[in-house]
C-alpha cells in the first residue's frame, strides 16, 4: 500500500507525556519514519507543523487549549498541510465528523495495535484516507440519510452536478464534467477502496490512478477522498448495499 513511501515525516500532539513517547516508540521502530516535533496542546501542534513540515500529524482530540478538531481546522486551513492523523479513545460519530469536518484524513482509536497505527500513518502519508469499514458504513449512513447539511456534506457548488440517481457500481454512469475513467475511478473510491485496490481493477499504475483521484477532487471541487466517497452516495454514482 505505502511499501513506497520513504522517509514519512511525523508530528505528535497529545497532552500526555506517556503517549507521546508510546507512539514515538512505535513509529521510530518502523524504517522510514522519523518524529519529528512533539506538541502538548493544539495550538502547539499548528506552530509545530509551521516549523517542521510534517508529511503526517497525529492529533489527540483532548488537549487543553486548542483541541484536536480546532488544531485540524488550522492546520487543514495551511499552505500544503499534511495529513491529518486523529488519534482518540472516544469512538462516537459526533467525534468521527467533527474530525472529518475538520480536514482529517484519517481517524484511529488509541486502543489499536502498534501495527495498525504504523499502517494508518504510511496510509494517509500516501494520500489515502483512513476509515475502518465501521466508520465508512456510518459515513455512508449519514450521506444516504440526506444529511446533506451535515459536516462531510460536499460544498454547494459540487453538490449542484446532477447525476443519474439509478446508478451503481457495476452499471453505466454520467458524471458531467468527469471523463468515463474518472467516474470509474469515483465508483470504486465511493466503494472504499484504496489507490492499489483501483490500480489492480483497472489494470493501470498506481501513480495513475493518484492523478485520476485528483482530478475528480479538483473538477468536483472536495476536499478530500472522504468527501468524495459522501459525494458518490449523495448524488447515486454508488448506491447504499441495503
Amino acid at each position: 500500500m505505502a511499501a513506497d513511501i520513504v522517509n514519512v515525516r511525523v508530528v505528535l500532539a497529545d497532552d500526555q507525556d506517556l503517549v507521546r513517547a508510546g507512539f514515538r516508540v512505535i513509529l521510530e521502530s518502523e524504517p522510514g519514519i522519523s518524529v519529528v516535533g512533539e506538541a502538548v496542546d493544539g495550538a502547539a501542534a499548528v506552530l509545530a507543523v509551521e516549523q517542521h513540515r510534517p508529511d503526517v500529524v497525529c492529533l489527540d482530540v483532548q488537549m487543553p487549549g486548542v483541541d484536536g478538531i480546532e488544531a485540524a481546522r488550522r492546520i487543514a486551513a495551511l499552505d500544503d498541510p499534511p495529513a491529518v492523523l486523529v488519534l482518540t479513545t472516544f469512538d462516537n460519530d459526533d467525534t468521527l465528523f467533527q474530525a472529518l469536518d475538520a480536514g482529517a484524513s484519517g481517524f484511529l482509536l488509541k486502543n489499536a495495535s502498534p501495527e495498525q497505527l504504523v499502517d494508518a500513518v504510511l496510509t494517509v502519508a500516501a494520500g489515502d484516507a483512513l476509515l475502518a469499514p465501521d466508520v465508512t458504513r456510518r459515513v455512508i449512513s449519514r450521506a444516504t440519510a440526506g444529511a446533506s447539511a451535515g459536516p462531510t456534506a460536499a460544498p454547494s457548488a459540487a453538490s449542484a452536478v446532477a447525476v443519474p440517481s439509478a446508478a451503481n457500481v457495476a452499471a453505466p454512469c454520467v458524471v458531467p464534467g468527469l471523463t468515463e475513467r474518472e467516474t470509474e475511478v469515483l465508483q470504486l473510491l465511493g466503494r472504499g477502496l484504496s489507490n492499489a485496490e483501483i490500480a489492480g481493477l483497472l489494470f493501470v499504475g498506481d501513480a495513475t490512478v493518484k492523478t485520476h483521484v485528483s482530478n475528480v477532487l479538483q473538477k468536483l471541487q472536495l476536499r478530500d477522498r472522504v468527501q468524495a466517497v459522501v459525494w458518490a452516495y449523495e448524488h447515486g454514482v454508488v448506491r447504499s448495499r441495503g
